[in-house]
């Protein structure tokens, strides 16, 4: 398709994959407040409410949730050595954190947020109907083995490109589910083993993300006993990664930061599909209001939502339709189109989205392991270059303008949302140090 765009010189950043800003001209105050969303404020809360509820069976699933009761959470890192690396040390960059769900335990990624809590709780609702768990039952009978042999005549199904896949087939297995996980040709083959060692079934398509996830759910539609977890349209995992706005907010308020009109919050999100940082976002928008401003982050040759949310169509617009190959080291990330749900959300709530090259992510790679040892997949070090195009890119600078808040910037707090690494095996590890340290000698 033709795709037409109000600025042209963007458009041509963008097909040339040049790393660049584009800042939403719909963003508006009181956005999630929109009467013709598909979701509400209240549905955070709901969602909240049922991962309470779930904590209990995810403790007696997984060893090491045991110690938090069941719950998912990553820590809140005020960077230091990395500050400094990155070249924020000056006082206008205000206060700098990591939100560190690349040590989510149970998947390693901000997937657990998703993939976890949707199979969870589609077992629960799949129990009360079945009559397996009664109301006010203890939801720990569901990890039991007359649980597990019920939910093993049960498939979960889902397409991803390696981290959806990994916390899905995690979660379905722990509750004694079969699980399929349809991956695309660019997914990483140490994620195909270590779900093909969990007993799930993999299968690999010659072809890109989008198709995988269209071959799943055709194969899904065709059989009952299959629940497709779909990542384009999931209301499930959208609102399952938007109660971490509430955990953030705990984390700041510990911390002693303000979120206020003087005091705004910026969140940097690493986006594929967009149900991950769309969730993260909502949520964000619904614990702290018009106070935080949310930017997706892609890779300059898979910006999906750049594309889309750039052009203002009501039809999907692909990375293809631009001229972009969809090739990039961050394979979370490598998604030709984003989601339509997401975008729908998105669509005034949405600050921005830049891009970053692929050189770009594994020099962060090595930066962030040689300042403060940290193991980050490429896709997770998107986050790490925020600042910089808020506060020195030309429209970053016309955003805070706009917005009256370039005075205010030396209070405000910046969130680096790292989404995924520290599953990655030492040897695939090693291999992204080795190619950084090359570019860093050229």
């Amino acid at each position: 398709m033709t795709v037409e765009v109000p600025n042209a010189q963007l458009l041509q950043e963008v097909a040339s994959a040049w790393p660049t800003l584009w800042v939403n001209p719909k963003y508006k105050a009181g956005a999630i407040d929109g009467g013709d969303l598909p979701v509400n404020p209240s549905d955070v809360l709901d969602a909240k409410r049922n991962w309470e509820r779930l904590a209990p069976l995810l403790a007696a699933c997984f060893e090491e949730l045991e110690a938090t009761g069941g719950v998912i959470r990553s820590e809140l890192l005020e960077l230091k050595a990395l500050r400094h690396a990155l070249e924020y040390g000056s006082p206008e960059y205000g206060r700098l954190f990591m939100k560190a769900d690349s040590e989510l335990p149970v998947a390693g990624s901000i997937k657990a947020r998703g993939g976890v809590y949707e199979v969870f709780l589609f077992a629960e609702g799949l129990a009360r109907q079945n009559g397996l768990l009664a109301d006010g039952g203890d939801i720990r009978k569901l990890a039991g083995a007359e649980a597990r042999d019920f939910f093993s005549g049960y498939t979960i199904a889902v397409g991803s490109t390696g981290n959806l896949g990994l916390s899905v087939g995690i979660a379905a297995r722990a509750l004694g589910f079969k699980a399929t996980v349809h991956m695309s040709f660019d997914a990483k083959q140490w994620k195909v083993d270590r779900l093909l060692r969990l007993g799930v079934e993999v299968i690999k398509h010659e072809a890109d993300y989008t198709t995988a996830v269209e071959n799943a759910r055709v194969v899904a539609e065709a059989d009952p006993s299959i629940y497709f977890v779909d990542d384009e349209k999931s209301r499930h995992l959208f609102l399952g990664y938007s109660v971490a706005a509430y955990e953030l907010a705990e984390q700041l308020k510990g911390l002693g930061v303000t979120v206020d009109e003087n005091n705004p919050l910026f969140l940097y999100l690493p986006c594929g599909i967009g149900g991950a940082p769309g969730g993260v976002t909502f949520g964000a928008k619904a614990v702290f209001g018009d106070n935080v401003h949310a930017f997706f982050v892609e890779p300059v040759q898979s910006p999906c939502a750049l594309v889309h949310m750039m052009s203002g169509s009501e039809e999907l617009v692909s990375v293809y339709d631009v001229g972009l190959t969809n090739k990039t080291e961050a394979d979370g990330m490598a998604v030709a189109r984003m989601s339509a749900f997401v975008a729908t959300v998105m669509r005034e709530m949405l600050a921005g989205i830049y891009t970053v090259p692929d050189a770009d992510l594994l020099r962060a790679l090595l930066a962030a392991y040689e300042a403060e040892g940290l193991r980050l997949e490429p896709s997770a070090t998107a986050a790490l270059f925020g600042p910089e195009f808020l506060l020195r890119h030309p429209r970053g600078e016309e955003f805070c303008a706009q917005r009256g808040i370039r005075d205010k910037m030396g209070r405000a707090t910046h969130i680096l949302w790292t989404t995924g690494g520290s599953f990655v095996p030492d040897e695939q590890f090693e291999s992204f140090l080795a190619q950084a340290r090359s570019l860093a000698q050229r």
